[in-house]
């Protein structure tokens, strides 16, 4: 038997009202599926983007001095790389006030030396904010999971109305056979 394309769209005195209707259903569920999850995709990422870009806007570069010496031994990973340690560091903040934070140095670093550290508007120390690659590649990430999740939602959905337009089919189908054949087809 070969497949008739479109069957639902052509002229056909066997075509009910319920297959033209479900023919329409699966064109929305795919077009709000394809459209809505890219452009709800999209919005994601340009919102994740702006936020990340706003997060790294209120944290500052700041030089620091290390108190005293970093340990000369990180603990080793399970790929066998060194990690850094922490070590106590004093800095200036932007208001002129000093504080003294831990913060995380290279193996080994001595006393006196300069480090960049990272804080927020109130002079707390806080992570290095993520890099440019790092914010393009969250946002993206978070871009195609919400796109995913847009179009599954909505594919749900288009199922779901299937499922009791069937349903109703059914029922549709078995009053009429009752009402043709009141025997249940026996003879």
């Amino acid at each position: 038997m070969r497949k008739v394309w479109w069957w639902r769209w052509r002229r056909n005195p066997l075509r009910r009202r319920s297959d033209r209707l479900e023919a329409w259903l699966v064109l929305a569920t795919w077009t709000l599926a394809l459209l809505g999850g890219l452009l709800a995709g999209a919005g994601a990422a340009v919102g994740m983007e702006d936020d990340l870009a706003a997060r790294r806007a209120a944290l500052h570069a700041v030089s620091a001095v290390l108190v005293g010496k970093a340990d000369r031994t990180a603990p080793v990973t399970a790929d066998g790389s060194e990690e850094t340690v922490r070590a106590r560091v004093r800095w200036t903040s932007l208001d002129g006030s000093t504080h003294t934070g831990v913060t995380r140095v290279a193996p080994g670093t001595g006393a006196g030396t300069s480090v960049t550290v990272w804080t927020d508007r109130q002079g707390d120390l806080v992570r290095a904010p993520l890099t440019v690659a790092e914010v393009r590649l969250q946002s993206v990430l978070t871009g195609v999971l919400v796109a995913a999740g847009t179009g599954a939602v909505v594919f749900g959905g288009g199922h779901w109305a299937r499922l009791r337009l069937d349903r109703r089919r059914l029922r549709d189908w078995e009053a009429e056979w009752a009402r043709v054949a009141p025997s249940g087809g026996r003879t």
